[in-house]
């Protein structure tokens, strides 16, 4: 836990819930006792939407969430991300190849096109040598699907399970949930990431001559394709922003206010990414001379930089949207430097050292 400094508007006065306190029985059959976190009656007070937020909780969340991105380490945990990011990305990629080799070739021939313009300098040759290997390899597309669906998602879900850990940390809030109700979620993100992750890809392949032919099935005409070409690329850009708040809303065990499809971290992470990732291009395509120090090994170097820089800015967001829960808070009447600022989901697997802390404040 960090500590955190008053930076909100309410008294000074420092203010910390028992929890060790809190009722045995009521912990060890997961229901949230009712003196961790924000009380009911600050929830009844609080905003219903970040927007009703007054301009200084606005300068607190960006002073906190800086301050909090050092404390809580997050740049050592998005390099843990990118690991099991590597790990994840493969497996991934051949449930990707296998549905797109059901639509034929060209449809993965596309995906690889508008990778190779995403994705910067070496990391391109990286990613695409491997898509275009799983492609030469694959067999029938569905049957290479349903053989490596299972191992895919497991594999994939290794990314989840350090996110989970990363979120908990943000919103300094212990595990509280058991195995049983942990592997579902993480197990049920992963799906539902990788879901959404081919349907951007179908999107993007849908274009070109491909887009032509399903116009001319479906009787639309020219100006309806070009409206396409343009459309689909703000859609993708909901898509990745949706993908991004539901790790954000499923992954901690902290009571956030809902579901929300587009949050202000999910924006600010993907706005973050786009100029990061475009400068970082700039970067190695200009001035870098990862080939010199590196040699061989310069296109993989490039590819888990620009995979890191990439989670700096999803935990960058998270932070973000912790801030924003606690100035949310803060305006209901919860003292700035209170912990925690959110209730739990569950505190089954707590023991007597998380709830000292928690009560400490630490």
């Amino acid at each position: 836990m960090s500590e955190r400094q008053n930076l909100g508007p309410g008294n000074g006065e420092r203010h910390n819930r028992s929890v060790r306190d809190a009722p045995g029985d009521e912990a060890d059959r997961g229901v949230t006792a009712p003196d961790i976190g924000p009380s009911p009656e600050v929830e009844r007070r609080a905003p219903d939407s970040p927007a009703k937020l007054p301009a200084r909780a606005w300068r607190a969340v960006l002073k906190g969430s800086l301050r909090e991105f050092k404390n809580d380490e997050l740049a050592d945990r998005a390099a843990a991300l990118t690991y099991y990011g590597v790990l994840s990305l493969f497996p991934a990629l051949l449930v990707l190849v296998s549905l797109l080799g059901i639509a034929g070739r060209s449809a993965t021939d596309t995906v690889l096109d508008n990778l190779r313009q995403l994705t910067p300098g070496s990391a391109r040759d990286i990613i695409t040598r491997a898509v275009q290997q799983l492609q030469d390899q694959s067999g029938t597309g569905s049957v290479m699907a349903i053989v490596g669906l299972a191992l895919a998602v497991w594999s994939a879900s290794g990314y989840v399970a350090g996110f989970i850990r990363a979120a908990n940390a943000v919103y300094d809030m212990p595990e509280g949930r058991p195995v049983w109700k942990v592997l579902p979620v993480r197990l049920g993100v992963t799906v539902v990431l990788m879901v959404l992750a081919v349907a951007s890809a179908l999107m993007v392949v849908f274009t070109g001559a491909l887009a032509r032919q399903a116009g001319t099935a479906l009787g639309l005409g020219d100006t309806a394709l070009t409206v396409w070409a343009i459309a689909k690329w703000p859609v993708l850009v909901l898509l990745v922003t949706i993908m991004i708040a539901i790790l954000y809303w499923a992954t901690p065990n902290a009571r956030v206010m809902g579901f929300r499809w587009i949050t202000p971290g999910s924006v600010l992470a993907l706005l973050i990414w786009l100029v990061a990732s475009a400068g970082f291009a700039l970067y190695v395509a200009g001035f870098a001379s990862y080939n010199k120090t590196y040699g061989t090994m310069a296109g993989v170097i490039v590819f888990l930089i620009w995979l890191w820089i990439s989670n700096l800015a999803i935990l960058l967001g998270l932070e973000f949207d912790a801030e924003t829960a606690r100035q949310r808070a803060v305006a209901g009447g919860l003292p700035p430097d209170a912990e925690p600022y959110t209730r739990p989901r569950d505190t089954r697997t707590w023991d007597e050292k998380d709830r000292q802390r928690l009560a400490d404040g630490l």
